[in-house]
Order: structure tokens, then C-alpha cells, then sequence
């Protein structure tokens, strides 16, 4: 699979990042190896946190999260995806399938890291992503929290919303990935931070997972991930460990998708759930410590 590495100095003196980057290899699943770059914050014998980020970010979306949760005694696992931050950039979109991402991360953070005791947290293709490695492996998860995210089996109807984004990314001639991440953020991102957005993709050559992305989101019965996503609910249904949704209330592309958890999860049943006042899609880079602050009461109290 070939595959291209974002160079270092792309990422020399970001704004409000002083994280040391963490590298590990998995298969590519074609006889060769892709990295993975993760952060990994906060004691090293703690039970972990797992923060997942989405379309089209990078786990510079937790940098005002990981301090608020590593000041409360835990350890922090920020991967980026592959296709994303540091990690490697298959140069091709076919390269990118929903399983390949599910597969990529199983093999990173449970047969890599061996993570297990763990809280997670996942937002849009984080949780779309994440939630799969819950179902894949229960026992490794201690708990849950979601916010603006889904996991689409294919049958319901997508939001407007949603499919005007899906058709602009495989149509629009420029995909600005910072000025994405700073529309979809309820408040106005500085130049710095939309450059540390744009910093993993030095030019269009490097977006190919970026732009492939939101096609891969399931809105058909004849999507490919179909038959996993429903068994994938399968599993969610039997979930009783604690579960909470932390969705925000100005995102008009997940809106309303915490019902689907509420409904199935039964680890959702007496938690105390939270829509995050002011978070637009992007919640972390609107509301980070508020959420992180939210998630480390969580861990605290179940």
C-alpha cells in the first residue's frame, strides 16, 4: 500500500500542543506496515482514557481535554486515525474502507497497547470507529461517553445536513481541512489553530482519507458495513457498563443522535446525561474542558 508521512516540521511549535508524539506499526493489511501516531499522557499505571477524534480532525482536538483529565490522576490514549495527523496517508481512497479503519485501530490499541479497564471517548468518525473496537472487545471498556456521533447501520434516513456535507467533499474542488473544522466549531477558530488543522496536509496529495471519509458513513442496506454496524448493535444492546452521551446542543449533524443510545444501550439507563451548552460539531474545541471535566466526574462517580 503506499502510502505518504506527513514531515515533522509540519508540526514544529503548534499552538497549545506541547504533547511528545508516540509511534507504533500495524499491518496494512496488503504485506507491509503503516504508523500509527498516538499521544499518551498521564501515568502509565492508571486505567486508561481513549479519546478518538473524527472527519476531518486529528487528536490535536484534545489538547484542551487531555491536561483537565490527566490533572485527575489518568492516563490519556489520543490516537490519530490513519489518513490523519501523524499518522501515515495511504495515497489512494480505495485504500480507506470503514472495516480497514476498524481493523487498523483493533490491531493499535488492543494488540498493540493492549489497553484494557478503558473509558472511552468518541466523537463523529471517533465513535463511529471507536464504538466497533467497544463491540469487537466489551470486556476491555469500563465505560463509555459518546458525544456528537453515531453508529449508522445504513437504515435510517441521513439528515440534510449530513448529505450536503458528504456530497461537498466529493465535489468541491478545495478541501480547506481548518476552515472545515472551523465551520463545524460554534465559536471562531484563530489562524493558529485552523493552521495546526491544515498542518498534517501539506497538500491535496495527503487528503485522500480526509476526502473518502464521509462516503464511508453507512445510509444504505446495501452499504458494505451494513451487516457489521448491525452486529455491532448487537453487542451495544447487551452493554450494561456505565454509558453516557455528552451531546452538544448546536450541532445540526448529529442532532437528536443520542436517542439511538438512550433507546438500545442498557448501560445508558440511570446515568447522568449531559448536552454540552455552547458546543458546536466539534464540541472539543468549543467546550474541551467542560467535557473533559464532565468525563472525569464520570469515571469518578461509577
Amino acid at each position: 500500500m503506499k502510502f505518504l508521512r506527513t514531515p515533522d516540521d509540519r508540526f514544529a511549535g503548534l499552538s497549545d500542543f506541547p504533547f511528545e508524539p508516540h509511534y507504533l506499526t500495524i499491518a496494512d493489511g496488503e504485506g507491509g506496515e503503516l504508523r500509527v501516531h498516538y499521544l499518551d499522557e498521564g501515568p502509565a499505571d492508571a486505567a486508561p482514557v481513549l479519546l478518538m477524534h473524527g472527519e476531518p480532525s486529528w487528536c490535536y482536538l484534545y489538547r484542551h481535554m487531555i491536561p483537565v483529565l490527566v490533572a485527575a490522576g489518568h492516563r490519556v490514549i489520543a490516537p490519530d486515525l490513519i489518513g490523519f495527523g501523524r499518522s501515515d496517508k495511504p495515497t489512494e481512497k480505495s485504500d480507506y474502507t470503514y472495516a480497514k479503519h476498524v481493523g487498523w485501530m483493533i490491531e493499535a490499541m488492543f494488540d498493540r497497547l493492549d489497553l484494557t479497564n478503558i473509558t472511552f471517548f468518541g466523537q463523529d468518525w471517533g465513535g463511529l470507529v471507536g464504538l466497533r473496537l467497544v463491540a469487537a472487545a466489551p470486556e476491555r471498556f469500563a465505560r463509555v461517553v459518546v458525544g456528537n456521533t453515531g453508529l449508522p447501520t445504513g437504515e435510517a434516513t441521513p439528515s440534510d445536513a449530513f448529505l450536503a456535507w458528504q456530497n461537498f467533499s466529493q465535489t468541491s474542488p478545495q478541501f480547506p481541512i481548518g476552515m472545515i473544522v472551523n465551520g463545524g466549531s460554534a465559536t471562531d477558530l484563530s489562524a493558529d489553530v485552523i493552521a495546526a488543522y491544515d498542518a498534517p496536509f501539506p497538500d491535496d496529495d495527503y487528503k485522500a482519507g480526509a476526502r473518502i471519509f464521509p462516503s464511508l458513513v453507512p445510509t444504505g442496506l446495501d452499504d458494505p458495513a451494513h451487516h457489521d454496524q448491525v452486529a455491532a448493535w448487537a453487542v451495544l444492546s447487551t452493554f450494561d457498563k456505565p454509558w453516557l452521551c455528552t451531546f452538544s446542543d448546536k450541532d445540526p449533524v448529529t442532532a437528536g443522535g443520542a436517542k439511538a443510545f438512550l433507546r438500545s444501550v442498557p448501560g445508558c439507563d440511570g446515568q447522568p446525561h449531559v448536552t454540552i451548552e455552547g458546543g458546536g460539531h466539534f464540541l472539543q474545541e468549543d467546550k474541551g474542558p467542560e467535557l473533559a471535566a464532565v468525563i472525569a466526574n464520570f469515571i469518578a462517580t461509577t
